[in-house]
């Protein structure tokens, strides 16, 4: 599917008022179509010759970084990423091995061949272990069939350390090494086709977060209204949860609360939400007002967040670093006496994350990380303003980095009264 490019648009003079609040989310609610089937008909898999070139970009870089074997545990998204393969994490040994030159090999329990050999898309080695014996030594009998006899075996970074650990013992004559040189620089810039998965993630999270608000009543709790949120993920097709929806005094917590909480009117609600399709995620968050013309402090706070993730967005750059972003939107925040830096009230945590088939994942927007942003990039721009004991503000779209510049998911938030523009 074509991806949707998102102009930015500006807070509204209405909305900074604070006129209108609840005419205007009426309308909005009115429009929300009630029929809610699944957004997935057009939806296109990540292809076999994709794997395959994602493979082959590995290998080169393996072999400039003099690496003789990256291995891929079960149950980790590198392992989907390189081979399509889902498969879960026991304490039963399974990883996929893919060498500095040839075909990716796998090693698993024999009881599992079966079913394994079912969902392998790339190689077609499989050695299997049985019960009695060590799977360790397996990995190390198909690296050698590889054609590598000593030198670096490169461990993804999810990877559990018993998996390294037993390696190491079986393989002396290895050094064992970081894989993020190799995999990082592969996942990190998205393909079209990648980027298509995530806006139809981003899309159905929008329709989600809709159906949520459209829903919100008095005596309602955080739980009651992800469930909502959860549920209309399901049935528009995407996999996922209700994510972190927060109330009033709780919403200055950017993870949220144990306290009970229960909706009043007037009250903050700060709803954290996002899916995946084809194992590609979204991430989204909006902050609304319930029930009631917003406060003058709370419109204040809402407009000054707004301020701030618009800095943010006009910083990313193709050839600027990661942490300019980051520098821009903090910089609203803290000019208007909050912070500085991490401290409350303010921004407490990094302007932005990388986001992927992991929601969070390289490509942080934070102070310190020079990497250059390029086409191919996604990350979320999400500056929290967080005021302990009275309430926080997010906004939270994901962006992604085109030859042209920079380019949202999700339409904006144009005013505390209209989340979706």
């Amino acid at each position: 599917m074509p991806i949707k490019r998102r102009s930015f648009l500006k807070y509204s003079a209405a909305a900074a008022a604070g006129s209108g609040l609840i005419s205007s989310l009426g309308s909005f609610r009115n429009h929300e179509p009630e029929e809610r089937s699944s957004m997935l008909n057009d939806v296109q898999a990540i292809t076999l010759e994709e794997r395959r070139a994602r493979v082959e970009k590995a290998q080169r870089l393996m072999n400039e970084q003099k690496i003789e074997a990256l291995i891929l545990d079960a149950g980790t998204t590198a392992l989907d990423y390189f081979t399509g393969i889902s498969w879960w994490p026991s304490e039963r040994t399974m990883v996929a091995i893919i060498p500095k030159k040839g075909e990716i090999s796998y090693v698993c329990p024999g009881f599992e061949e079966a079913r394994f050999r079912e969902l392998i898309k790339l190689g077609k080695n499989v050695y299997i272990w049985q019960e009695d014996e060590s799977p360790y030594k397996q990995i190390i009998h198909a690296i050698k069939d590889s054609g590598s006899m000593s030198g670096a075996i490169a461990f993804e970074e999810r990877l559990r350390f018993f998996i390294m650990d037993g390696v190491r013992q079986e393989g002396p004559q290895y050094n064992c090494v970081s894989g993020t040189p190799v995999t990082m620089p592969c996942r990190l810039i998205k393909s079209a086709a990648e980027l298509a998965l995530m806006q139809k993630a981003n899309d159905i999270t929008v329709a989600a977060i809709k159906v949520g608000i459209k829903e919100l009543k008095e005596g309602m709790t955080p739980a009651d209204v992800s469930a909502i949120i959860a549920k209309a993920h399901s049935q528009l097709g995407g996999a996922g949860g209700g994510g972190l929806v927060l109330f009033a005094e709780a919403s200055a917590y950017p993870h949220g609360t144990t306290a009970p909480q229960k909706l009043k009117k007037g009250d903050i609600v700060l709803m954290d939400c996002g899916c995946e399709v084809e194992s590609y995620a979204s991430d989204i968050t909006r902050t609304i007002v319930f029930g009631a013309e917003p406060t003058k402090r709370q419109l204040e706070i809402w407009n000054l967040e707004k301020r701030s993730q618009s800095a943010g967005f006009a910083a990313a750059q193709l050839g600027a670093p990661c942490e300019n972003v980051d520098a821009a939107a903090r910089k609203v925040i803290t000019d208007a006496g909050f912070g500085p830096g991490y401290k409350l009230p303010g921004l407490p945590h990094r302007t932005g994350h990388g986001i992927g088939m992991d929601g969070h994942e390289w490509g942080n927007m934070v102070k310190g990380n020079k990497q250059l942003l390029q086409p191919g990039m996604c990350f979320s721009i999400e500056p929290t303003i967080a005021i302990p004991g009275e309430f926080g503000v997010r906004l939270e779209d994901c962006a992604y980095m085109t030859e042209s510049g920079v380019k949202w998911f999700s339409p904006v938030s144009t005013g505390i009264d209209a989340p979706f523009g």
